[in-house]
């Protein structure tokens, strides 16, 4: 199937010869469009960037219905590889379903990995109909999507009006697979947290902050933002932030 326009994953180049770059992953149903700005700015600082495209997102939201979280995993994996190939210090940083990836990188990959920076992360929901998707997946192919939670008027994310269930279910289990193994992250945590979210619960939060063995773990409460806050009111601050946060944590060459 053809790409959304804007769907398209991005590589960007930061300084010539630089020594760090930052891996960056979008959400469920959504695209690189919603992480993009975060990368230029990034790339402006000086890192070297990366955002792949997730599989079964970008194109129709019945392509998602046929790959699962580690096919997902894999995509980010991949470019992680490909960065480190590049560049000595790499970081990863994801919005939303990309944050809950990019937690699993950090368990798998801890010695390799330079730090996180996590917008509103998902770990878990509270909601009770979740736990009757191993169930309605089956018979139910999709139900209203959930993109463009945003507060700043005018602005949308690129990403499905349909949420395919089969697809949601899977993301249940990286949830999962993520909780049970919080304990093997050591990087170093940078994590923002929308006060007002309508997609992800404070439940996440509260079990990232309880479970992650990493010694420097921080939490930044967004005040004005919703979900997607990359593209939001407070994506100024995310982005000054994580640039403040790679310079405090990159090994100085």
């Amino acid at each position: 199937m053809p790409l959304m326009p804007g769907a398209e994953p991005f590589d960007l180049d930061g300084t010539p010869g630089g020594r760090v770059g930052a891996v960056l992953c979008h959400g469920f149903t959504g695209t690189p469009a919603s992480m993009r700005p975060w990368g230029e700015h990034l790339a402006a600082a000086g890192v070297a960037v990366r955002c792949p495209r997730l599989p079964g997102h970008g194109t129709r939201w019945q392509d998602m219905n046929s790959t699962r979280w580690p096919d997902w995993y894999a995509e980010l994996e991949r470019a992680f590889d490909e960065l480190l190939a590049r560049v000595p210090t790499v970081f990863a940083m994801g919005l939303s379903m990309g944050g809950t990836l990019c937690l699993r990188l950090g368990e798998q990959r801890a010695a390799e990995l330079a730090g996180l920076v996590l917008v509103n992360p998902s770990l878990a929901t509270e909601r009770k109909d979740a736990r009757l998707l191993s169930v309605l997946s089956r018979v139910v192919p999709s139900v209203p999507g959930i993109g463009s939670d945003i507060k700043k008027p005018g602005v949308t994310e690129l990403s499905y009006d349909r949420t395919p269930l089969k697809a949601a279910y899977s993301l249940s289990q990286l949830w999962a697979q993520t909780r049970a193994d919080l304990h093997k992250l050591t990087a170093p945590i940078l994590t923002f947290r929308s006060r007002i979210d309508h997609v992800v619960e404070p439940v996440s939060g509260r079990l990232l902050l309880d479970g992650a063995s990493s010694t420097q773990v921080r939490e930044v409460v967004l005040e004005d933002s919703f979900h997607v806050a990359t593209l939001d009111n407070d994506a100024p601050e995310i982005f000054a932030g994580s640039v403040d946060f790679v310079r405090a944590n990159a090994p100085v060459s």
